[in-house]
């Protein structure tokens, strides 16, 4: 029997479900991995009920399921279940590690990294990654008795962390957005020349955000300003269009987020870890609204940004359409403001974290 040979490199497992914030870390370091070394495996660790089910094997991995280990911020039932939960979790993850060959775990936080880093301790070497400003416990755990750690930014809480920023995919990392903006526009049907505002807030909508910004669709218009708004597949927004003006484009979901940032003059969105880095990376001027749950990591990540001059920070209490009429609409019409944003922000923009990762993955395989 003929056929081609199965590759005779290393297997690296990357272990980030659940959200967009821990998958698209995990696969654009995968996308570096196999840059490196063609010879390679990835494969990735998840869960049946995250968003990595549908985004994995669309990028062309493998995807090895898990039972989830929810980590609970507050004194629960689920908190008295945890070692159990675990306990069961790291036994299968273990089978999969030991099936797959793996010779290296790489995790970025979250519940299926937490049994990936117990279930890897003392046979696979690991090496952890921290994409917010603040470390979460998943990590925490992981970096006691990993190889490498590595961080987006200074102070997340691991110790010795390793700062490079976030993986990001390189449609993104090598996107020209001057090149790209006539395509884009076309694209969503924008007008061509009018200053355009990108709104999402994160893969699922921000019920918030559409509330607060959809209401003032008519003032966007009239000061001749264009929208493009990623209101989220489980939401819905009803916008007032005005004849002649700049379109108002409502989308439920955002498929090529590099055409969307090339036809945007300004973000307004969540500050989740991902979503700073990629607004970073592409130089958007952002106004941030972070989410108001969690231990304040996202008015954390979006911090950097802020003070370099890129970036705006409207606490999500605080978003209301007055707020976004008196705001943003003058801040879409100063071109010379929105210039001054965009170099503040590309200036705290990295884009090379992904492969410096990669080549610390695989030094530590070496060793």
């Amino acid at each position: 029997m003929t056929g081609h040979p199965a590759p005779s490199g290393p297997c690296v497992v990357v272990a980030g479900g659940g959200t967009a914030g821990h998958i698209e870390p995990a696969l654009a370091l995968a996308d570096a991995v196999m840059r490196l070394r063609p010879d390679a495996r990835v494969v990735a660790l998840g869960t049946a009920r995250g968003l990595e089910s549908k985004i994995v094997p669309a990028r062309g991995y493998p995807l090895e399921l898990i039972p989830p280990v929810p980590m609970p911020r507050k004194p629960t039932l689920d908190l008295l279940k945890l070692p159990l939960n675990v306990r069961g979790a790291v036994k299968q993850t273990r089978e999969v590690l030991e099936r797959v060959g793996a010779d290296v775990v790489v995790g970025f936080g979250g519940y299926v990294a937490l049994p990936a880093y117990l279930a890897a301790r003392g046979r696979i070497p690991i090496v952890v990654h921290e994409a917010n400003a603040k470390a979460g416990l998943a990590n925490k755990v992981g970096a006691k008795f990993a190889a490498h750690v590595a961080a987006a930014v200074p102070d997340s809480g691991l110790t010795d962390a390793e700062i490079i920023g976030i993986p990001l995919r390189q449609s993104i990392t090598t996107l020209n957005r001057a090149a790209l903006r006539d395509e884009a526009r076309r694209f969503f049907g924008l007008d061509p020349h009018a200053p355009v505002l990108l709104v999402f807030g994160g893969s699922q909508g921000a019920r918030s955000i559409n509330e607060a910004v959809a209401p003032v669709a008519a003032e966007f218009a009239r000061a001749g300003v264009g929208v493009l708004h990623a209101y989220g597949p489980k939401n819905s927004v009803a916008v007032q269009q005005v004849p002649g003006a700049p379109a108002y484009v409502p989308v439920p979901y955002l498929e090529r987020m590099d055409l969307a940032y090339a036809a945007a003059d300004a973000v307004l969105c969540r500050s989740g870890a991902m979503t700073v880095a990629e607004v970073s990376a592409v130089g958007l001027p952002a106004i941030f609204v972070p989410l108001p749950i969690g231990n304040g990591e996202q008015a954390l990540n979006a911090g950097p940004v802020v003070s370099a001059g890129g970036g705006l920070l409207v606490p999500d209490s605080e978003l209301t359409p007055q707020k976004v009429a008196s705001l943003v609409v003058p801040l879409m019409a100063d071109r010379n403001r929105l210039a001054q944003m965009s170099a503040a922000t590309l200036g705290t923009g990295r884009r090379e974290a992904d492969e410096i990762l990669a080549r610390s993955v695989l030094e530590v395989i070496k060793k």
